[in-house]
């Protein structure tokens, strides 16, 4: 292909790029969404800048310091800002993987397919790792394509300080590496000289490097994360549940999280590539699609698996299959854009009306899970603050998550309630309630109480609807010592 026609794709995919970015934006700011748990907890991690946190890398929460610094404001909105922006990073990106690898058509089509992914419309209304992991995971693939296209040193070191990045937000970037091994094995085309492969190597390795640094001085904290998320690797004898019912929900999932022609169309590409059938650029591709995907799956035969670890496959799996459906099965390819593109349309739309959606009871909403929390949290301010108490404790990390961010100006501490053996959360981790502390607190309590606990409590709240909905949270004033 002539260099000089690969850019012809531009500015079609930019126009209709901004404008389903500005769809979701105008929906950012008009939600009546309050942030979920992990959007809540990334932006009080943004409020210590470290090199690591309790469960994830620190580039998420570096990103929401420097978007709500710059605006002056830590207001829902400008946290989840990033979001669609980067995601509008992402589809230019890989149309311009496919661009070099197959044309500007089908440069035009990737940009507009993956923007339009029901993983990335959901996606574009929150902040999340995923978000923030893409455009680096992105623009990785592109430079390692270009250092085995032309091998250059600078190229090779871009490709290794992206990826580095990449896995800054998420540690899924680490599959990268899986695909860049086993890509030349599939393909000439992916080949690098040894030499850049090193360099690009040593690129990655300084960047984690503060991260690992991180890691270990602080007893390896995302590391434990990790490994109780995977849950069998502590005690295998004890926790392997060999089932087929888990594997085949999580693959059934991603109908769901690609688009169900899409990930149809990649399992028919697949098949067809170990035929010998499909053309050069294929399994390259694969190789960077197929091992997050491979390695999620033994993960659900053998425990849990959740339906968005594997996300990172579809950048390249994007790239591969739309083309493919492009040339092969254009009819098919245009039903795909039809079904994603009505959920990109529906999705900011449900977000505006987040508050008032329900499926015929007024109370059933339909985003239940992002209602609610500041409401509760405005109850247990203002009943810490009708008592005189400035020290609020919880058990619940959604409970913690949301006081933080919503009482971030109420003049309160808040503190997770001690528990025994290692810290279950972040909050549990960071913010415990210190030993020896005077007077007396406001416990938030959905588990019970301690013994020490009065007989009356103070207040009860049975919320009716959104993420409390059919919960009890009772509310208690306690000695500070009452856990010794």
């Amino acid at each position: 292909m002539r260099s000089d026609t690969r850019g012809l794709w531009l500015g079609p995919a930019l126009v209709a790029l901004t404008l389903i970015t500005a769809l979701r934006i105008a929906a950012l700011a008009l939600t009546p969404m309050d942030l979920f748990v992990d959007e809540a907890q990334y932006w009080l991690w943004g409020q210590e800048l470290a090199f690591g946190y309790y469960s994830k890398p620190p580039l998420i929460a570096w990103l929401i310091r420097a978007v709500t610094d710059l605006a002056g404001s830590d207001a829902t909105f400008w946290v989840r800002l990033p979001g669609p922006l980067l995601h509008m990073a992402t589809a230019l990106l890989l149309g311009a993987i496919a661009a070099r690898l197959w044309s500007p058509r089908a440069a035009l089509f990737t940009a507009l397919a993956y923007a339009t992914l029901p993983m990335v419309a959901v996606a574009s209304l929150l902040i999340s790792t995923d978000s923030v992991m893409f455009p680096f995971l992105a623009a990785a693939l592109l430079l390692w394509l270009q250092t085995a296209e032309r091998p250059r040193a600078a190229t090779a070191i871009a490709a290794g300080l992206c990826l580095g990045l990449a896995l800054l937000a998420k540690y899924a970037a680490i599959y990268f590496l899986i695909g860049a091994a086993l890509a030349p094995l599939l393909s000439p085309a992916a080949r690098v000289k040894p030499s850049l492969a090193l360099l690009a190597l040593l690129a990655f390795a300084a960047t984690i490097a503060p991260n690992i640094l991180w890691n270990m001085a602080n007893g390896f904290s995302t590391l434990e994360h990790t490994l109780d998320n995977a849950d069998w690797v502590r005690d295998p004898a004890a926790r392997i549940e060999l089932s087929l019912a888990g594997p085949a929900a999580f693959l059934a999932a991603q109908f769901a999280v690609f688009g169900p022609v899409l990930f149809g169309g990649l399992c028919a590409l697949t098949v067809s590539t170990f035929r010998r059938r499909t053309g050069a650029p294929v399994p390259l591709l694969l190789a960077f699609t197929l091992p997050a995907l491979a390695v999620v799956t033994v993960q659900a035969v053998l425990s849990d698996a959740y339906a968005n670890w594997a996300a990172s496959a579809y950048l390249a799996g994007t790239v591969a299959v739309v083309p493919w459906l492009l040339a092969r099965a254009r009819a098919w390819l245009g039903i795909s854009f039809a079904i994603n593109g009505a959920l990109c349309l529906a999705l900011p739309l449900a977000a505006i009306f987040a508050d008032r959606l329900s499926l015929g009871d007024p109370d059933d909403l339909l985003l239940a899970r992002q209602i609610g929390q500041a409401e509760l949290s405005h109850q247990i301010i203002a009943e810490a603050q009708a008592q005189d108490l400035q020290t609020v404790v919880a058990r619940n990390r959604d409970v913690l998550a949301d006081l933080f961010y919503t009482g971030r100006e109420a003049s309160l501490t808040y503190r997770a309630e001690p528990q025994p053996g290692r810290p279950p959360h972040h909050y549990a981790l960071k913010f415990p309630l210190e030993p020896g502390l005077p007077g007396d607190v406001l416990l938030v309590s959905m588990d019970g109480a301690p013994d020490c606990t009065p007989a009356a409590p103070l207040q009860t709240i049975t919320p009716a609807r959104g993420t409390w909905a059919g919960k009890t949270i009772t509310l208690w004033r306690v000695p500070a010592n009452c856990w010794g």
